[in-house]
């Protein structure tokens, strides 16, 4: 049975290889007010264009919910890392969710990785949950994470993603141009050792 598909695509190095690798009818990217929206949806516009995919971009400008990296503002104290935005995948999921309704979507990707799991929204356990959360209510609507037990390496490599295309990535937190200094940036730099290239 054909599966109409969806990725909340956020133009870094997993959701981008994970795009490559399934080719959905669809990807969502989410200006929610982070401080690196732009890069992002520069990235994923590049992206969609490359592999001729739909692309919708959602604008919801939730800043002054925001904390930690992504807002450029001190975590909360229970934050499990520095760019922990509280219930942040539980918020895209759902705006990405509505878009994904329109066009008859039954599935939507996230393309989280196993370092993910370092905070709970991005755990096994919490895509299970928020899947029967969507799928019980109108639409039907399935939510997957089909790397979540893959370190990023791993996705890429899987997915046999060109350099060419994942070149435009975008993984910084905190600006629209790669930082070096942030998680995103250190995570970026280590996924590309980890997959055998010169990161210079």
């Amino acid at each position: 049975m054909v599966v109409n598909s969806a990725i909340l695509l956020s133009g870094g190095m997993d959701s981008t290889a994970l795009t490559y690798w399934t080719l959905p009818e669809l990807a969502i990217t989410i200006d929610y007010g982070q401080k690196c929206a732009q890069g992002e949806i520069d990235a994923a516009s590049a992206v969609c264009r490359e592999l001729g995919v739909r692309h919708e971009i959602i604008h919801a400008n939730c800043s002054e919910l925001g904390s930690g990296d992504l807002s450029l503002r001190t975590p909360l104290a229970i934050a499990p890392v520095s760019e922990w935005w509280p219930f942040r995948n539980q918020l895209l999921i759902t705006l990405a969710a509505i878009r994904a309704l329109e066009y008859g979507i039954e599935e939507l990707m996230i393309g989280s990785v196993r370092s993910d799991s370092t905070h709970r929204d991005g755990t096994p356990e919490f895509f299970a949950a928020i899947s029967a959360t969507m799928e019980y209510q109108e639409g039907g609507l399935r939510v997957i994470a089909p790397a979540v037990h893959l370190t990023a390496g791993e996705l890429i490599r899987a997915s046999s993603i060109p350099m060419s295309i994942l070149a435009w990535a975008h993984s910084c937190h905190v600006a629209n141009f790669a930082c070096g200094r942030c998680r995103g940036c250190n995570k970026h730099y280590e996924t590309t050792l980890e997959i055998g290239l010169d990161p210079f």
